[in-house]
């Protein structure tokens, strides 16, 4: 049985500190683990991770090019395809109204806020009320074929 005054700490789970630069007895003297000469040897040495030795740095060697437009409409696609596999799959009826809220409940869009754009890849059989931010010529073209409607919502 153990008693307070003699409990002592397992072996190895203590470890005495490196005492760095309290000369050669402590076995880190003399250069005090850094090395021998140069700017990381010095005293208050700290140099910053972009720092290239004075060398001029990169991102003032690359040139500056181009702009970003922050006016730019960033479009969500919508392929007439798919638009024909949701009738497929009777996800969506036909005859029935094609909004933000059912492509997004459907998965066809990411976001039900954000502007898409109906595009005319594919063919579309079935009669719809398309209803978008933005057509292309021949999507216009294959739904009004399919006798649907195209509803155009202003930005």
């Amino acid at each position: 049985m153990d008693i307070l005054s003699n409990l002592k700490y397992a072996a190895g789970s203590k470890k005495k500190r490196k005492r760095i630069a309290r000369g050669e007895g402590s076995g880190h003297g003399g250069q005090a683990t850094k090395g021998m000469n140069g700017q990381k040897s010095r005293s208050g040495a700290k140099n910053r991770a972009w720092f290239e030795g004075g060398q001029m740095p990169l991102q003032r060697r690359v040139p500056k090019r181009g702009f970003t437009n922050i006016f730019k409409v960033k479009f969500q696609v919508v392929n007439l395809t798919r638009l024909q596999n949701l009738v497929d799959d009777k996800k969506i009826e036909e005859g029935s109204a094609v909004t933000a809220e059912v492509l997004y409940k459907t998965g066809t869009i990411s976001k039900a806020a954000a502007p898409y754009k109906i595009l005319g890849n594919g063919e579309l059989k079935a009669k719809l009320d398309v209803s978008a931010h933005a057509f292309s010529a021949t999507a216009k073209e294959k739904i009004e074929s399919a006798n649907g409607t195209i509803n155009e919502i202003k930005l």
